[in-house]
């Protein structure tokens, strides 16, 4: 947004210094980006305007050859009226009116207590159901995820320009969908979809075994890291990826994900598996005997509640127990 003179020129009264408030507005303006303006313009109107005030001199320092313009983007909305209100005041010529005038905030209180009202509604449950890929073929892709022991839900024609395809992958709350009168997206543009495992490595073999050409596992250090070939070595959650592509190319990534970052996952503790249970199960007993080590060797009567616990801290992300 850019406020020009020419619209917002007053009627001006002779020169005087900004009020303290005025510096104290124009500075935090210039700390969150005020441009338009030669680099530090703003501040050494500040500066020798507020130096030119202890002088009584009454005037103001710096003369802007225009106003100034603003990031209509930038989270301080407000501070849009208060640019506006402050170029009406200053003139060609660096002039300020006379009076000093009351930025009206009441907008603000407002927005905010409205702000504040949403985030206090209670949130309605919002699953993410189907993800539509696009396809070139799709008897093809059927075959294809169904070699891959996705479940087929749905195959669905009318006529000759509809039909839906629907897979879930193994122990996903989630689908896709594929099929014609979908999308309008070209076949094999979908890349990133992320596919969940407990183990990389079991799941690049199951990939192999069924025919797929997956990429090698590999980790990274840390988001924004270089590849290394292999599983890390620490098996730290998140670190470890697999990947493969369908027949037109729609790109799919499998991460190794053991321990949820804190927060991630709400609800109930759930398995999608006796196999993913009973993993859960020998990670609880590990660390349930370092637990019983750091207590002299003393037998816990009580384990069945700390694996309990430990299980549902795990899968929640939340601090394991000690």
């Amino acid at each position: 947004m850019i406020f020009h003179r020419e619209q917002m020129r007053p009627k001006l009264m002779p020169r005087r210094s900004l009020l303290p408030a005025e510096r104290e507005f124009l500075a935090a303006l210039a700390t969150v980006g005020i441009v338009g303006a030669p680099p530090g313009t703003l501040k050494a109107w500040i500066q020798d305007d507020s130096q030119r005030a202890g002088e009584g001199r009454g005037e103001v320092a710096a003369r802007s050859s225009h106003c100034v313009q603003w990031n209509a983007n930038h989270r301080y909305h407000r501070v849009i009226d208060g640019v506006a209100l402050l170029c009406s005041r200053v003139g060609t010529g660096g002039s300020v009116a006379a009076e000093p005038m009351e930025l009206d905030m009441s907008d603000d209180v407002e927005r905010t207590d409205a702000v504040k009202k949403r985030q206090e509604l209670p949130a309605v449950d919002m699953k993410l159901e189907v993800v539509v890929i696009p396809v070139s073929d799709v008897d093809r892709a059927k075959r294809f995820y169904g070699d891959l022991g996705w479940r087929l839900d749905a195959d669905i024609a009318v006529g000759d320009a509809f039909r839906v395809v629907q897979f879930t992958p193994p122990g996903s709350p989630s689908s896709i969908h594929f099929g014609i009168g979908l999308t309008s997206a070209v076949p094999g543009s979908v890349q990133g979809l992320y596919l969940v495992v407990s183990d990389i490595e079991a799941a690049h073999a199951e990939l192999a075994a069924r025919g797929v050409d997956a990429s090698e596992v590999s980790y990274r250090t840390g988001p924004g890291q270089p590849t290394i070939k292999g599983r890390d070595p620490e098996r730290r959650t998140y670190n470890s990826f697999t990947s493969f592509k369908d027949p037109d190319g729609n790109g799919w990534l499998l991460q190794e994900i053991t321990t949820r970052l804190p927060g991630r996952v709400d609800g109930d503790t759930t398995f999608a598996s006796p196999a993913k249970l009973a993993a859960a199960l020998r990670r609880a007993a590990e660390a349930h005997g370092e637990h019983e080590k750091r207590r002299g060797g003393q037998r816990d009567d009580s384990w069945p509640d700390w694996y309990a616990e430990y299980i549902v801290a795990e899968q929640t992300g939340k601090p394991l127990p000690a």
